[in-house]
């Protein structure tokens, strides 16, 4: 048994008592889990880079965005398994792990694809942050210096983040400790914003600007660099779709306390629902999550822990209702031979399928509605950043 094990282990063998509110409960629970992992330091940091695994309330209206309808397939069961071998498909994400064409400053892009920062299988060290743009090529972001962001402990990560490229592609934002550094992606400029704390978390809603230290989550007006704080927990926030009017969603918990929060994007008590299984057949449910959570139309997606069957502890990636809280859909990824926390959700690509980490150092497309998985990307080693759809 590794130290994550362990750490998770001891965790729910001391909160045996059930609580008598447990979806308030299980919030506050998963923070303890998440401060009680990082006390695995920067050797689970280093293992977890080296095998690729590893909020305002939205007041501004817009169009709803415009998907090609995709119909469930009625034969399609809500709990689906992948192959065992993957079958690489041909995408402009697979061009991640390709060598670097130039630095940023002398070839910025029209608009990325996608953001990479690789990690030397050796050492553990992540290198320079590239960028994938429309063109197939890569760059490398040669006009700033990041640091990993840290915690008040002293624990580190790596400085890019899921959410760290706007949904535009021309735009890629980094918590700092003490600041936020903004890059222009289209001219290579770079812009820095003061704000005091251990910040860790960067997501974009729209245009605007949202990002976390461990407790709170704050608004940054990129016009006048204040920042203001939302109601809104910085780890279970869900990265919104773009253009769509409405909530701030955020998906969070562990167990009985696992659900979705709405943040109504006119103020007010937020509303909460329990994360249900759904249509899921008995014995199978999400426990917990990990990760960052994606929104398209009514649904997120998110990766997490799950019981399938009489196993506990196995790797998944599912599709929650957010009207609802209630599983549709439920990729069981296992536990065997699979890194822990190794499939995190990267967001949705524009035909609706997910897109998600596929251990150890590939990228994988998944259909919920037809069960389909595909590879799309393979040897990409460390953190991506992919725009929201």
């Amino acid at each position: 048994m590794n130290e994550p094990d362990l750490t998770r282990l001891l965790t729910r063998a001391a909160e045996d008592v059930r609580p008598t509110r447990p979806a308030a409960t299980g919030w506050e629970r998963a923070r303890r889990v998440r401060r009680a992992r990082r006390a695995a330091g920067a050797v689970a940091l280093a293992v977890a880079l080296v095998t690729g695994g590893t909020a305002a309330l939205l007041h501004r209206a817009a169009p709803a965005p415009t998907h090609p309808v995709v119909r469930p397939d009625p034969s399609a069961s809500p709990v689906q398994q992948p192959s065992l071998e993957l079958g690489l498909v041909a995408d402009p994400l697979g061009r991640l792990g390709d060598p670097v064409a130039a630095p940023l400053s002398a070839r910025p892009v029209d608009r990325a694809l996608a953001l990479r920062q690789p990690v030397d299988p050796k050492t553990g060290e992540a290198g320079p942050v590239r960028v994938l743009g429309d063109d197939g090529l890569v760059r490398e972001l040669d006009v700033v210096t990041l640091a990993p962001t840290r915690d008040a402990s002293g624990n580190e990560a790596a400085p890019l983040k899921p959410g760290s490229l706007s949904p535009d592609g021309r735009t890629a934002a980094f918590a700092q400790t003490g600041e936020v550094v903004v890059v222009d992606l289209t001219d290579a400029s770079v812009r820095r914003y003061p704000l005091a704390g251990y910040l860790e978390h960067v997501v974009w809603a729209g245009d605007r600007l949202l990002v976390g230290d461990n407790d709170t989550t704050y608004e940054l007006d990129r016009g006048s660099g204040k920042a203001r704080e939302l109601p809104v927990d910085p780890w279970g926030l869900v990265v919104p779709e773009p253009g769509r009017p409405g909530d701030l969603l955020a998906l969070g918990g562990a167990e009985d306390g696992l659900s979705v929060r709405r943040y109504p994007g006119t103020g007010g008590t937020p509303q909460q629902r329990p994360v249900g299984t759904g249509d899921l057949p008995p014995g199978y449910r999400l426990d917990e999550v990990y990760g960052r959570g994606w929104q398209r139309g009514d649904r997120i997606a998110k990766a997490g822990w799950t019981t399938t069957g009489s196993m506990g502890g196995a790797e998944g990636v599912a599709v929650v209702d957010a009207r609802t809280g209630a599983v549709t859909r439920l990729l069981d990824l296992g536990r065997e031979d699979r890194a822990k926390a190794c499939c995190e959700v990267l967001g949705w690509s524009a035909d609706g399928a997910v897109l998600f980490r596929s251990d150890p150092t590939g990228l994988a497309r998944w259909r919920p509605e037809t069960g389909e998985v595909d590879l799309v990307a393979r040897d990409v080693t460390g953190p991506v950043s992919l725009p929201a759809r």
